[in-house]
């Protein structure tokens, strides 16, 4: 997906955006579905040995990671940090 080169240069980011795009960045994109494929397994185990509650509440994360996973690969791609490589080029 590509943006218009006028939609990507309209604004900045603050300073907190760029401060956790700069950390989340950092991370391999693959470590966000391996947590999600263990916070899957992990609730599956819970739900096995009869902890329901917990198995609920760890299931929950499972989608939570995924979606970090997903702005950890966008602002990869088309953040701020992506502006700068630019900038500097």
């Amino acid at each position: 997906m590509t943006l218009p080169a006028s939609a990507r240069f309209d604004h900045t980011e603050g300073q907190v955006a760029r401060s956790i795009e700069n950390q989340t960045a950092k991370l391999p994109s693959d470590t966000f579905l391996w947590a999600a494929a263990a916070s899957i397994a992990t609730s599956a185990t819970l739900q096995i040995m009869g902890n329901k509650e917990a198995s609920i509440v760890v299931g929950q994360w499972a989608p939570t990671l995924l979606i970090l996973g997903l702005y950890n690969k966008l602002v990869k791609q088309l953040g701020s940090d992506a502006l700068d490589r630019r900038a500097n080029a």
